[in-house]
């Protein structure tokens, strides 16, 4: 009411407070989609499938038999077990120990990456073809008036030319 300047207003009211509940809806949904508040899955933790090429390693990727060539049926078993429990708890312990650290190290280089991107990689592109530009008219400009004529007038030389081609036997 005491405001200098009025909220802008439109057919749904006013844009901070909707009247319609459609609207109230999507704002809420949106604010609900935040990047820094939306759900992990915890079973899909590999959604865009980064390292299904990498290291996804079982035991037969690593340790193999050849045809004629087996160890005892309970030493094969046993090795398996060992490779399989050794390798998912030492994840388990390498990721409690370093996991956190690790990210946090991950988290501000990504966020230098993008801060220099942003505010230092894409001005100075913007600006060197904003400059460019400038010298490629100039450019354009000094080609057409010296290097057009000259090579029209050499292009008149040489159409006088004629080639035959004989064969002779």
């Amino acid at each position: 009411q005491g405001f200098l300047y009025a909220a802008p207003v439109r057919e749904q009211g006013n844009i901070y407070k909707p009247n319609n509940k459609m609207m109230a809806d999507e704002l809420s949904e949106k604010a609900v989609h935040d990047v820094h508040t939306k759900e992990i899955d915890l079973v899909n933790r590999d959604p865009k499938h980064l390292n299904d090429d990498v290291v996804k390693i079982d035991f037969e990727d690593v340790i193999a038999e050849p045809e004629g060539t087996h160890s005892f049926d309970g030493i094969w078993k046993a090795s398996f077990t060992t490779f399989t429990v050794t390798k998912y708890w030492f994840y388990r312990l390498l990721s409690a120990i370093f996991g956190i650290p690790m990210a946090l190290i991950w988290g501000i280089y990504f966020a230098i990456l993008s801060f220099l991107h942003i505010w230092a990689v894409v001005p100075c592109i913007r600006s060197y073809l904003i400059e460019i530009q400038c010298i490629s008219r100039v450019y354009s400009i000094c080609i057409h008036t010296f290097c057009d004529p000259l090579f029209e007038a050499v292009g008149k030389v040489f159409s006088s030319i004629r080639a035959t081609v004989r064969k002779e036997i």
